[in-house]
């Protein structure tokens, strides 16, 4: 499926388990691979219990600060597998767990990485980039960082300290 995505994110600092305990959740492992196209590729490998997993493919290009334009399609396990030979060397796997957090209409994605004990990030996908939103008010924001590189997947995916991106941290 092809469009563009638009979105804003935020580092919070960790929700409580009794919060996140409330919300739909899904393990997710995603894996950038190297690209014909020019963007940022990335296969997907998505459950949520019982053993049971999805697939996705997705290349991304980005149009502007808070805009991409997305290519994503469901791929089979053996397609996954296939992709993942293709895995950038550059790039670690990412691991989080993802927490749907509806609030007000709107449906908020927190990201629980298991490198952060006291933070995470939360992503809103909007239908444009002026679009107004209300934050929940039990999520501590630390600051947007919507327009800071370092705290997309693929940045995080790649040979950093973690701790280092988020030494000059600040509370909105």
């Amino acid at each position: 499926m092809l469009g563009v995505e638009t979105e804003r994110r935020f580092l919070i600092r960790m929700p409580a388990p009794e919060l996140l305990a409330r919300f739909e959740s899904s393990d997710i492992e995603q894996t950038y691979i190297i690209s014909d196209g020019g963007g940022r590729a990335r296969v997907r490998r998505r459950g949520s219990g019982g053993g049971r997993w999805t697939y996705t493919f997705t290349e991304k290009k980005r149009i502007s600060q808070m805009s991409r334009i997305e290519n994503e399609r469901e791929i089979d396990e053996g397609e996954y597998l296939a992709l993942l030979e293709r895995a950038d060397p550059k790039r670690r796997c990412v691991r989080k767990t993802r927490y749907i957090y509806p609030y007000l209409g709107q449906n908020f994605e927190i990201d629980v990485f298991p490198f952060w004990q006291d933070r995470a990030i939360m992503e809103l996908e909007l239908d444009s980039e002026d679009q107004t939103i209300a934050l929940p008010p039990d999520i501590s924001v630390i600051k947007e960082v919507t327009l800071d590189g370092r705290y997309t997947n693929s940045s995080l995916a790649a040979e950093v300290p973690y701790d280092d991106i988020t030494s000059q941290s600040e509370v909105l």
